[in-house]
């Protein structure tokens, strides 16, 4: 729901998500949009690709169910992308994804003749694929007008090598628009801290939204949840863009440059919390109260 609340689609809208599972996500940013007059059919199409075919068939009956009008492919989206027009990509008005993390053997060994040229700011590490993604959600986002949310482990936003230069590059053409530090244990099956990352080819500004929300949850047994304020929280700092000291900043391309594009959410949100001050001399006038109190009821039980 987070993620399809700062993606905010429109009505009219192309939505794919490249790593689409069972469709759970596609339907939650579907439902941001009205329905086409006097229907129940929401105001925009769903695209999607998942590469495990039993997962592919539940996406297939999730979005029958839920009367959508979508086209869900079977196949690798990274090395055989099936959402193609003739010879190239498909483009939409909003690309989203919770691919798997840091994906190994994602197919580094074909990225240099990629057709489609996916890689041209750089090739990630073939054991993490997480940036493999990231670059196919970009080139599958409408030109000056498409938007990407994707979600991702939390040492994407620092790693080195070729992930830092793909950092560079994309920050350099202006498309990052914010980065949302999520709390940890939030997504079923791991328990790392992630982050989500919005890119936006319609910006209007060179700034980087920087969110710590890795404090917005309630604790359970299992797994934590955020819950609805904290999810009204993070869209209203994103939107409205100003400082929020603790929890917001707005970094200008400076401020990352002089980071070495490093993202890492503390080297611009200042979440630290100081410690109380103790008050020592009040302590101690507390035991020695304490001791004669003490003292007093083992004479009375002596006697």
């Amino acid at each position: 729901v987070l993620l399809a609340k700062l993606i905010a689609p429109k009505a009219g809208d192309r939505i794919c998500d490249p790593a689409c599972g069972s469709g759970s996500l596609l339907i939650t940013v579907a439902e941001e949009v009205p329905f086409k007059k006097g229907t129940y059919v929401r105001d925009c199409s769903l695209w999607g690709q998942e590469s495990n075919g039993n997962t592919w068939a539940l996406g297939k009956i999730n979005m029958f169910l839920h009367n959508a009008e979508a086209k869900i492919e079977w196949g690798d989206t990274i090395n055989n992308p099936k959402l193609v027009e003739g010879d190239s990509l498909m483009k939409f008005d909003v690309v989203v994804a919770n691919p798997p993390f840091s994906l190994d053997k994602w197919g580094a060994e074909h990225a240099v003749n990629d057709i489609h040229k996916r890689f041209l700011r750089g090739v990630p590490p073939k054991t993490k694929g997480d940036f493999a993604f990231i670059l196919h959600m970009i080139d599958t986002a409408i030109e000056k007008t498409g938007k990407v949310g994707v979600i991702v482990p939390h040492d994407v936003l620092f790693r080195g090598s070729s992930e830092r230069a793909i950092r560079e590059a994309l920050i350099k053409e202006n498309l990052l628009e914010a980065v949302i530090g999520l709390p940890a244990n939030l997504f079923y099956g791991t328990g790392i801290p992630a982050a989500i990352l919005i890119f936006n080819k319609g910006k209007k500004n060179k700034n980087v939204t920087f969110i710590d929300a890795s404090k917005e949850f309630e604790a359970g047994k299992k797994q934590n949840k955020i819950r609805e304020e904290h999810i009204n929280a993070i869209v209203s700092a994103f939107k409205n863009g100003n400082e929020i000291e603790k929890y917001c900043h707005i970094a200008a391309f400076e401020e990352i440059e002089q980071n070495d594009f490093n993202l890492n959410i503390p080297r611009y949100v200042d979440s630290f919390e100081a410690e109380e001050q103790i008050d020592v001399k009040a302590v101690q006038k507390e035991i020695d109260l304490l001791e004669n109190e003490l003292v007093e009821v083992r004479l009375k039980l002596s006697s």
